[in-house]
């Protein structure tokens, strides 16, 4: 028999429909059966792609003993934490203070008032590794609340004092503006935590950091800092040649459990790939090293043929898990490959890492093993030759790997992450000089702003052919990104304007009461206990970050000075935390530094303009916004110039306007220097 998930859009709920627990999905209904019942409150949350998850709805949820318990003795309440961030990051906040850890899933239980008691992440069907079984959790809480309930409620209040107090600490202003010594300072930290060897930062499980490679790129545009250029690239391309990349199908799983990135957690989600892509471009741009161009190709080819929906969004996930096992859909044995492979050269395997024995759990994790140079050395074959070798072996494992029992797919699509992959299009479009991503990106954010009802209310997810759930910080500021991106793209007014427009919006519904910051959820959202703004560098940039570069770029085109001073106020909010841990401030450093150098805003006009177009658009010039204008896209914004049929290079800054050139001088650097 059904729950009442069996009415919930989102597949993570749905995925938790039959189970015997009697689930409430998130809202007032549930927190209004508690107070009248005196039960406290289980929020139990997770996501459809989240392997342990799953796990533990096997162990714990579809047992009908452990859910005789729950039902007894809790409201119990399954949310999807992709529906509802704030919602996770509340109880998230209460976990990691109450253990010093957190993860999903993520088990809290609360008062009918909606404050955290207690809580932790999985927990296993009998006791083991120090840790009690999930009914005897269960039995303990439910003693806590029948025999001493004021001692939960002293600590639910303690904890909301504790929440509340963190969050008023962010909205602090750190004062001065970004100088060469701060940055230096959030590079050599940065530094520090870089492992060296294999890339990334930090010790096992690592995730992509895309934001801190961001970070080093321009730092290395900005200086010609070797070291930062070394360790980014090393990042990317230890990356690129591990298991975390998918060889044969494209696109970038979630994270690695070990440091070499050899073992991924294999769920692949929309936000990294578009993250990737767009810091790809980036280091594309930089360096023309060919391999990224491929690999941007070749993770937007998986993108569209995965993850597009028939309508034109993108879906959010793709699972870990095939046939009830972690990586069975990506991972060969042995058997396998010698069945496949058998009219292929071995130097094949080589390259691919292929083992007898496995190289995971008897399996075998495809990755780059051997560099082409080396096996060409070994084979006395020429690059090409290996190449197309390695190509059409690739190809055979694709199609047969196609017909094997798919991983699920969270087939709702979310505006954050699919803005995060509008940027991302428009930006490789511009960079690989593709019109047909440039084009998807203009459809896709046409499609994001009529089916998100952004115009009207937007919202934050959408399936089914409806939307839902308040917009959070994350999603318009993003929006707001992307079409500031497709505007550059495209040299098109029309984007700027909407995101002007939506920008006003935001300042009215989110602005914090105190401090130049902005609360993650709106004015109208008042379902949690309290509102915070989202500073933190996560798997997305900070929200706050975002809406900072946002707000100065619109600035400077509308020559709006109280916008500009409110975004240099959030960026220097943040600048003690940024030098001191810039893993997770790593895009306020970047907007620091980018502030240090200065925004710069270009516009081209006339109608021979081609050769300077192509000279522009193959430079990295990560803060300038530039614009080329013809007659028949003439637009009163940025700097409200009369068209001019001859070619003129206006060149400003927030406060200054260079005199007009007629050709690029031959160091275009003048743009950033």
């Amino acid at each position: 028999m059904a729950n009442r998930l069996i009415n919930e859009q989102s597949p993570y709920l749905k995925q938790h429909a039959h189970n015997p627990v009697d689930w409430f999905p998130w809202g007032e209904e549930a927190f209004a059966q508690a107070k009248a019942q005196n039960k406290p409150v289980l929020v139990s949350i997770g996501y459809a792609a989240c392997h342990w998850c799953h796990v533990m709805e096997r162990e714990s949820f579809e047992d009908t003993e452990t859910a005789a318990v729950m039902n007894q003795s809790f409201v119990c309440i399954k949310v999807d934490r992709e529906e509802h961030p704030d919602v996770d990051d509340f109880y998230m906040s209460a976990v990691q203070t109450l253990t010093g850890s957190g993860g999903w899933p993520l088990n809290v239980f609360v008062t009918p008032d909606k404050l955290p008691f207690y809580g932790g992440t999985y927990f296993p069907p009998v006791p083991a590794h120090g840790r009690p079984s999930w009914k005897q959790l269960l039995e303990r809480m439910a003693q806590v609340w029948q025999e001493h309930p004021g001692e939960a409620l002293q600590q639910a209040d303690q904890m909301l004092a504790h929440l509340q107090n963190a969050a008023k600490q962010t909205t602090a202003d750190a004062g001065s503006g970004w100088t060469d010594e701060d940055i230096a300072t959030a590079i050599d930290a940065l530094l520090k935590q870089a492992d060296t060897v294999h890339g990334g930062f930090g010790r096992a499980p690592k995730f992509p950091s895309t934001m801190a490679i961001g970070l080093l790129l321009e730092r290395a545009r900005f200086t010609g800092d070797k070291e930062a250029l070394r360790q980014a690239l090393l990042s990317l391309d230890k990356m690129i040649g591990g298991g975390i990349y998918d060889q044969i199908g494209g696109g970038f799983s979630r994270y690695s459990v070990d440091a070499v990135w050899l073992v991924p957690h294999f769920e692949k989600m929309l936000y990294d790939n578009a993250l990737l892509l767009s810091v790809l471009t980036d280091a594309y741009q930089l360096t023309g090293k060919p391999q990224y161009r491929e690999v941007i190709e070749q993770t937007i080819a998986f993108l569209q043929r995965e993850m597009r929906h028939p309508e034109g969004g993108y879906y959010a996930a793709l699972d870990a898990d095939s046939e009830g096992v972690e990586g069975k859909f990506y991972c060969w044995t042995i058997e396998e490959w010698n069945a496949l492979m058998q009219a292929f050269p071995a130097y094949v395997a080589a390259y691919f890492g292929v083992e007898k024995e496995g190289n995971w759990e008897h399996t075998n994790i495809l990755h780059r093993a051997l560099d082409i140079q080396t096996i060409c050395a070994q084979e006395g074959i020429s690059e090409a030759e290996l190449t197309a070798v390695i190509r059409e072996a690739s190809a055979v494992l694709l199609e047969s790997r196609n017909k094997r029992i798919r991983p699920g797919t969270d087939d709702k699509v979310l505006l954050g992450w699919n803005a995060l992959l509008n940027q991302a299009f428009s930006k490789a479009g511009v960079v690989l000089k593709r019109e047909d991503l440039i084009e998807e990106a203009r459809s896709h954010m046409d499609w994001l702003l009529k089916k998100f009802e952004v115009a009207a209310s937007p919202k934050h997810t959408w399936k089914d052919g409806f939307a839902r759930i308040e917009a959070k910080l994350d999603d318009l500021a993003f929006l707001c990104r992307a079409m500031i991106q497709l505007s550059q793209a495209l040299s098109s007014e029309a984007y700027l304007l909407q995101a002007i427009r939506l920008s006003e919006e935001v300042l009215q519904r989110f602005k914090a009461e105190d401090g130049p910051l902005l609360y993650y959820t709106s004015s109208a959202d008042r379902m949690l206990p309290y509102r915070k703004p989202e500073i933190y560098d996560g798997v997305n940039p900070s929200s706050n970050a975002v809406m900072a570069e946002v707000l100065h770029v619109l600035g400077i085109l509308q020559e709006n000075a109280q916008w500009i001073g409110l975004s240099e106020q959030m960026i220097r909010s943040q600048k003690k935390a940024a030098m001191r841990y810039p893993t997770s401030f790593a895009y306020w450093a970047l907007l620091g530094q980018r502030l240090r150098y200065g925004y710069r805003s270009i516009v081209i006009t006339g109608n021979d303009q081609e050769n300077v177009k192509n000279e522009v658009c193959e430079k990295f010039l990560p803060n300038c916004f530039y614009f080329f204008e013809k007659e028949e896209n003439f637009v009163t914004m940025p700097f409200r110039k009369g068209y001019m049929p001859e070619t003129y290079i206006f060149v400003c800054t927030k406060d200054a306007c260079r005199a007009p050139l007629d050709r690029l001088p031959e160091n275009i650097d003048f743009a950033i220097l």
